[in-house]
């Protein structure tokens, strides 16, 4: 079976592969399916803005395409930056450092740093069925940033449970705690039950 990631993220494409190939499900990232646009996440919540990605790429493709949309929800700032992580500064083009330095400055002074990141993924097939799954991985702002691994806000947020930031942790690690990898452990089993009811 082969998907469309209706993304161009290296770094998401990785994590899809790493856990859809045990399934047998090859992944195409949209640049390598001919897609050459990118969706408007116009939606107000990380469903919306998947399903918005998702069936953009089904179209453009005509096979059954996949999208994760997700984000960093801090306690103490009612959520934020939650779907507006990837764009927090206000500008696209500012890098990850760029946005973890202005949500640092935000939360100056703030003691209670609870935060979650949620993952939400949504697969659009060309006959109209959609497949959901979504994951949490709560854990807290630290007081500085650490580690060299990862990307986003990974640097700057300890899982529930750890020491280490994401960032401090081995891609394995990362994977079998992080909300992407609890998100598609989660849509491996829904996709899974979805293809024996269809064979």
């Amino acid at each position: 079976m082969r998907l469309i990631l209706a993304s161009n993220n290296a770094h998401k494409a990785r994590e899809f592969r790493e856990i859809l190939a045990p399934l047998g499900i090859d992944v195409l990232t949209q640049s390598e399916a001919g897609c050459n646009f990118e969706a408007d996440e116009t939606g107000e919540t990380f469903e919306e803005n998947a399903y918005i990605k998702a069936e953009a790429a089904m179209r453009a493709t005509g096979e059954a395409a996949v999208s994760d949309d997700s984000g960093l929800e801090v306690d103490a700032l009612g959520g934020e930056p939650g779907v507006r992580s990837a764009r927090y500064t206000g500008r696209h083009e500012d890098s990850d450092a760029d946005r973890r330095a202005y949500l640092m400055k935000k939360l100056e002074g703030v003691e209670h740093r609870s935060a979650r990141f949620v993952s939400a993924i949504c697969c659009v097939f060309p006959n109209g069925d959609v497949l959901r799954a979504r994951g949490e991985c709560p854990g807290e702002i630290a007081a500085y940033e650490r580690g060299e691994n990862g990307f986003g806000y990974d640097a700057m947020f300890i899982p529930e449970g750890y020491g280490l930031t994401m960032a401090e942790l081995s891609p394995e690690e990362k994977n079998a705690i992080s909300h992407r990898g609890r998100a598609l452990r989660e849509f491996c089993r829904v996709l899974e039950e979805y293809s024996n009811a269809h064979k």
